[in-house]
């Protein structure tokens, strides 16, 4: 048994009430203003996290160094210093989304109206209204039209005959696609948030330090997650370009792509260039010195000058053979060394001061014998050494800072700024001109030919083309009229 309504007007006032407000927040959310204003935000915030610091791009000791701990404080609470992964961005860029598509939903039906049914056939009313417009006088409306048809040709309309029960008239336009332009930037607008809205759910960004030779699989994100790489990337060199006063020009590292142990890419990147492979790019960020030491190139030579002087190439902690019963091993680099209270301490990490620790074994009684260079008191056996040792070359460590992301919203944002090219070069290079061609009889009885035309856009360039157009018509009336010759009439009825 259906249940009975008691006060009917009450829940249809309640309803009406509500499709009310949803009718007024969706009117309001698809107004001009309200886009406009979304619009500007977005670039305001986009703006903000150009000029404010973003984390992981910026190292959080360069971080600490640009603003107070209160500030940084705020910033990262407030989620600008990541400004484009902030929870709230993303919600800004769907508000924009909707409103885009609000407007656009409201707009088209009238603006798929007028550009799949244009206005061919002009009555009395639209011509007295029309700002642009001419009378020629005629004396045979067919042969009018043959020659208003040549001149909309001449001047690029594509002109068409119009045919109705009492009357017929000629019509041409050009670039009716332009009265859709604004649809095809909207849609670039909504690819390019789209990917915006996919990188900042989807996408991550993080940062890997790498020495030479080193390789890693891992990334940690600005949050401390830690990210999987499908693969591993190694780096086999770095450096460092300097200007004439000593400033860096640029730094580059030599990357490789490992997959299953296989070689599958190399590349060295710059600033600008990164190396991208399965969608995560690897940007050169940062480069610098380890304090410790790559390579020692050293000249050993025999004390009792039973041979003669070896060069040898020494690693941290690597061991090299001076002969058949003696090693020499680099226990010890000191970039920058001091020593203070019976220790040696080191300063600093760049190459001021630098110390060598050098361990000298023997095979046959098992000694160990220390040698500095240079020789410091206190702590200096370099005269028990079977070997002399002078130091010709030293290669430093150093690292490259690799910034590291995952962006998969960057095609559809490629994409949308590809559409929005498309779209501004129509809204800006195309007008949809039209014109019309009408024979009428004015207000003595005269027959004339009506010619009138709009444009939506340009409409000075479109005034000089109307003006030439029938300057044409005028032009080719009166060469006709001179020669006193018939204008060949073209059939309009079979068309």
């Amino acid at each position: 048994m259906a249940r009975k309504v008691l006060f009917p007007g009450v829940r249809k006032g309640k309803d009406m009430a509500a499709y009310s407000v949803v009718r007024k927040g969706w009117q309001t959310l698809g107004a001009i203003k309200t886009g406009v204003i979304l619009l500007i935000l977005v670039v305001i915030i986009s703006a903000a996290g150009t000029v404010i610091l973003q984390r992981p791009v910026t190292e959080a000791d360069e971080m600490q160094r640009a603003y107070s701990s209160q500030t940084l404080h705020i910033l990262d609470g407030l989620g600008l210093t990541d400004v484009f992964h902030a929870w709230w961005f993303v919600l800004l860029l769907a508000l924009v989304s909707l409103s885009i598509i609000a407007a656009s939903v409201q707009r088209f039906p009238n603006s798929w109206r007028y550009f799949s049914r244009p206005y061919k056939s002009p009555d009395d009313t639209f011509r007295r209204a029309l700002g642009m417009q001419a009378v020629i006088a005629i004396d045979d409306e067919a042969k009018g039209l043959s020659v208003a048809e040549r001149a909309f040709q001449k001047a690029g309309f594509k002109p068409e005959h119009i045919v109705r029960e009492s009357s017929f008239s000629l019509f041409g336009e050009r670039n009716r696609i332009s009265e859709m332009a604004v649809y095809i930037v909207h849609a670039s607008l909504l690819l390019i948030f789209f990917g915006g809205i996919v990188d900042a759910l989807y996408g991550w960004r993080g940062f890997v330090s790498l020495n030479r030779g080193q390789q890693s699989a891992q990334v940690v994100a600005q949050n401390g997650s830690k990210h999987d790489l499908p693969f591993a990337v190694r780096c086999d060199g770095a450096g460092q370009e300097n200007y004439t006063d000593g400033t860096p020009k640029k730094w580059w590292s030599d990357l490789t792509v490992l997959e299953n142990g296989q070689e599958v890419m190399r590349k060295q990147i710059v600033v600008n260039e990164p190396l991208v492979y399965r969608g995560v790019r690897f940007y050169q960020a940062s480069f610098g010195g380890t304090g410790k030491i790559d390579r020692l190139i050293l000249n050993a030579v025999p004390r009792n000058g039973s041979g003669a002087a070896q060069e040898i190439t020494l690693s941290m902690n690597g061991t090299a053979t001076l002969d058949g019963d003696t090693t020499v091993r680099l226990a010890e680099f000191i970039p920058d060394y001091v020593v203070r209270d019976g220790q040696i301490y080191t300063r600093s990490n760049e190459i001021e001061n630098p110390a060598v620790h050098l361990v000298v074994e023997s095979k046959k009684d098992g000694k160990a014998v220390n040698v500095w260079l240079p020789a410091i008191d206190g702590f200096e056996q370099n005269a028990s050494s079977p070997y002399s040792f002078e130091a010709k070359d030293v290669k430093m460590g150093y690292f490259t800072g690799l910034e590291v992301s995952r962006e998969p919203g960057q095609w559809s944002v490629w994409a949308g700024v590809i559409v929005m090219g498309i779209g501004l070069a129509v809204v800006f290079y195309f007008a949809h001109m039209r014109i019309w061609a009408v024979p009428v009889r004015n207000d003595r009885g005269e027959l004339t030919l009506w010619v009138g035309g709009v444009s939506n856009k340009n409409k000075d360039v479109f005034e000089q083309r109307f003006q030439k157009t029938v300057e044409q018509i005028r032009l080719e009336f009166k060469i006709l009229s001179e020669a006193g010759v018939d204008t060949p009439v073209t059939s309009i009825a079979g068309k």
